[in-house]
């Protein structure tokens, strides 16, 4: 969740409010606690970051690569920079 990967492209792709909502849900799970619910969610649950089932919101032990739909989004010197991170990674 931490990694600099979240920050840098899931931060680009979706807003700082909303990889805030994600880094939150993340710790709260860690620690077995609950939150109000995120701002963010709907996005977060869209974009495949944690889904949910009634009042449960599941979150992830790692955080997916960007899909290619949000990559085609970025600007192209991120976009670059993604697929040098991503060919790493993978």
């Amino acid at each position: 969740m931490t990694d600099r990967y979240v920050r840098r492209f899931w931060t680009a792709a979706l807003g700082p409010g909303a990889v805030a909502d994600l880094l939150r849900l993340a710790a709260a799970a860690d620690g077995g606690r609950s939150l109000p619910r995120p701002v963010h969610l709907d996005s977060l649950v869209r974009n495949g970051l944690v889904s949910g089932a009634g009042h449960v919101v599941v979150v992830p032990e790692r955080v997916p690569l960007l899909p290619h739909r949000l990559v085609r989004a970025l600007p192209p010197a991120l976009r670059r920079e993604h697929d040098e991170w991503a060919a790493v990674i993978i």
